[in-house]
């Protein structure tokens, strides 16, 4: 349940205009395709074993989507159709640029920052039962993000950055060579300007597992990141490194309340605040300060972006000066309306304003 000041917070925004708000987001586009699937993992893969002891065949009936992928990307749509200025400095090829143009066509995207490569970065994520829920597992091709670094950004991209209110980098694993350096650059960089935050979601980062405690030390610790965004995952993952009784306790701790226990050891140790966001729950813990607010109870039709639109409602709310609480309120109702929207398109600000008027102040 929602509070009641955080309530009337809510509909007084909802009845002004947002600040206008810039955001460079940086640096993943992936070319997606969603496989939806309607059998848990232990189900589909003794379906394909049963066709791989036949030679070969196929598997009819799957619904499957192509649509522009990447946290950095689907962070700029879900800002951009509400109402935010994004520029984008991520790497594709030149088909993934013209699916960018056309994506965000009608929308305040600047495409002149995008850099075009030779190998664009593609993902495969195949989308699975787990009870009541969805969950995704993605297959990825990193392409030439593999390799982007800071000698892939010039001046003018770091004119750009200066010049924004957030600097977001997302995807830390996938920018496998340079990850860490890449951060180190363009968070300095923003922070230059003086009144740019920054904002930094790595995403998972266990497929670069070896260099986990390096991004702790180098990045995760510093002072360059004001907010850090975290799912249940990545929470204990990195908690994990200060805190070893993390491990022991997912022999008995719900995953959720282990994360929530885990965000709170990272509240302790770095200087950003901590940004939580579950399936149940998100949460923004800053030294001793907590809030949590729970999340909608809507039909999920997917389980792919849902951190991308919940961060693009954070900032959103961020920007706005909103409580904590009222800011949770904003991210989940986006999340919200881009997991149940049919057509998995991010919501407008007119849609999200019915969302929370029907769901919230009704």
């Amino acid at each position: 349940m929602y509070s009641a000041e955080c309530k009337k917070e809510l509909e007084a925004f909802l009845i002004q205009k947002p600040r206008d708000c810039r955001v460079t987001v940086l640096p993943d586009f992936f070319l997606d395709r969603l496989i939806n699937l309607r059998w848990s993992p232990t189900e589909f893969f003794d379906l394909v074993a049963d066709v791989a002891k036949r030679k070969g065949g196929s598997i009819d009936g799957i619904a499957q989507t192509d649509i522009r992928g990447g946290n950095a990307i689907n962070v700029a749509s879900a800002l951009a159709n509400l109402g935010a200025t994004v520029t984008p400095i991520v790497c594709t090829n030149a088909q993934g640029l013209e699916q960018i143009k056309y994506s965000f066509k009608g929308l305040l995207i600047d495409t002149s920052h995008i850099k075009i490569q030779d190998k664009a970065s593609t993902t495969t994520a195949l989308e699975f039962k787990s009870g009541s829920e969805k969950t995704n597992v993605m297959i990825r091709d990193l392409g030439s993000l593999v390799n982007f670094g800071p000698d892939n950004l010039d001046e003018l991209d770091y004119e750009q950055i200066e010049a924004s209110d957030y600097t977001c980098v997302f995807n830390w694993a996938g920018t496998a060579k340079y990850g860490t350096i890449l951060a180190q650059a363009v968070f300095a960089r923003a922070k230059k300007s003086g009144y740019n935050k920054t904002y930094y979601d790595t995403a998972d980062p266990t497929p670069n597992a070896p260099a986990i405690w390096d991004l702790m030390e180098k990045v995760l610790k510093s002072s360059q990141i004001d907010i850090l965004a975290v799912n249940e995952n990545e929470a204990i993952i990195y908690a994990s490194l200060f805190d070893k009784t993390i491990e022991e306790k997912k022999q008995y701790l719900e995953f959720s309340e282990l994360a929530m226990q885990a965000a709170r050891v990272l509240s302790k140790r770095l200087q950003a605040r901590i940004d939580l966001h579950t399936t149940a729950f998100s949460a923004s813990l800053e030294g001793n300060a907590e809030a949590v607010a729970p999340s909608f109870k809507v039909k999920v039709l997917r389980a792919t972006g849902a951190g991308d639109a919940w961060t693009a409602g954070n900032i959103l709310g961020d920007r706005n000066s909103l409580s904590d609480e009222c800011r949770l309120l904003l991210a989940n109702a986006v999340s919200a309306c881009y997991l149940s929207d049919p057509e998995g398109k991010h919501p407008t600000w007119s849609k999200l304003t019915k969302f929370l008027n029907e769901n919230i102040l009704a």
